[in-house]
């Protein structure tokens, strides 16, 4: 998942095609409908992006109650109005009204906690949760932003890698060289510092066991020189997300999928190709596309079928993109990566989105 923010940013206004009383207003390359002539390009406003969870008394000042996804009609996700994708909402409540919203968003305000506006934290499943213990020296994930947010990070004709985004639950193994330790984690224990205690019963640990990781990473750790090696993968099938890629998470045929390898050499945690490393050795996320970056064709491969089981048996998920050569980007303030969700993943019926 990405970061939360809720940011004033200078709006594009478009036509709305199928609507005469509705305009699209652009922020990055997101599309939100709006009701016509409320903005007019080079508006500022404030966006709140999907994912955002809404108190009751700016739901009723938005006009929105009712309108919201989730139980307590209170959560921001993507929904099509007459027949275009709205992502997010544009807005200007009275909190801002005597606020300068151009230097709000030069500065890069975030006014989240003003609005008491949180980040929605999917549900754990039993399979997915466990006795948890301190991991200090757990490799951590990284939140991926979205492109269409912040399609700077990446500037055109630069090369990268493309791979398809998959739609289950990540799995994080640290694996530490002194000792010969084995950590696992959650993204969101992972984010904690917390790790999972080894359990046969847990869909992690039968993942990483099933698929041999810790004796993977060991071998990874000892031929690079390295006191710590993370290996991040997605596990998949059937009962751990509602795309399941012909797998069955219940049974022995648990997917599981390698996305990205850190290590720590010399000090030094490094982010590194995990087809180079890896390819053989354990499965790894359909790489689509290397080459220059183009933002139209990133954005046409984020949707289709998926290409994980061979079949096109349901629709992708969406893309990550990541520079050929690990870098920073000073857009995102930290690895120039971001994802690039599929229109028709964001709006599917009867989704699950657990983390």
């Amino acid at each position: 998942m990405s970061t939360l923010r809720v940011t004033a940013e200078s709006l594009t206004i478009l036509e709305h095609p199928n609507a005469d009383a509705l305009e699209l207003a652009q922020v990055g390359l997101y599309r939100a409908v709006v009701a016509k002539g409320a903005y007019r390009t080079g508006d500022f406003a404030l966006y709140i992006p999907e994912q955002a969870v809404l108190p009751a008394e700016l739901i009723e000042e938005l006009g929105l109650t009712g309108k919201l996804a989730g139980s307590a009609a209170n959560r921001v996700r993507a929904v099509r109005l007459r027949g275009e994708l709205s992502q997010g909402i544009v807005c200007r409540p009275r909190a801002v009204a005597d606020v300068d919203l151009a230097s709000a968003a030069a500065d890069g305000t975030d006014f989240a906690e003003e609005l008491s506006i949180v980040k929605w934290t999917p549900p754990i499943p039993t399979t997915m949760s466990g006795e948890v213990e301190s991991a200090p020296e757990l490799l951590p994930w990284v939140d991926i932003e979205n492109i269409q947010r912040y399609p700077e990070i990446f500037e055109a004709g630069e090369p990268v890698v493309v791979t398809e985004k998959l739609h289950g639950s990540a799995c994080l193994l640290t694996y530490l060289a002194e000792g010969e330790r084995v950590h696992v984690s959650s993204k969101g224990f992972g984010s904690k510092g917390l790790a999972l205690k080894e359990d046969p019963r847990n869909l992690y640990w039968r993942a990483m066991l099933g698929h041999g990781v810790p004796a993977v990473a060991a071998r990874l750790a000892e031929k690079l020189g390295a006191s710590r090696v993370g290996i991040f993968g997605e596990v998949y099938g059937a009962g751990v997300q509602d795309l399941a890629y012909g797998a069955d998470g219940r049974g022995e045929k648990l997917g599981y999928a390698v996305f990205d390898v850190s290590a720590e050499i010399d000090g030094q945690v490094r982010w590194l190709d995990a087809e180079e490393l890896l390819d053989g050795e354990l499965p790894l996320a359909p790489r689509l596309y290397a080459g220059p970056y183009d933002i139209a064709q990133v954005l046409e491969a984020a949707s289709g079928r998926e290409t994980v089981s061979g079949r096109a048996l349901h629709i992708r998920e969406g893309v990550v993109i990541r520079s050929a050569t690990d870098r920073y980007s000073p857009v995102v303030g930290g690895r120039a990566i971001a994802k690039a969700v599929s229109p028709a993943y964001l709006t599917r019926k009867g989704g699950t989105e657990y983390e």
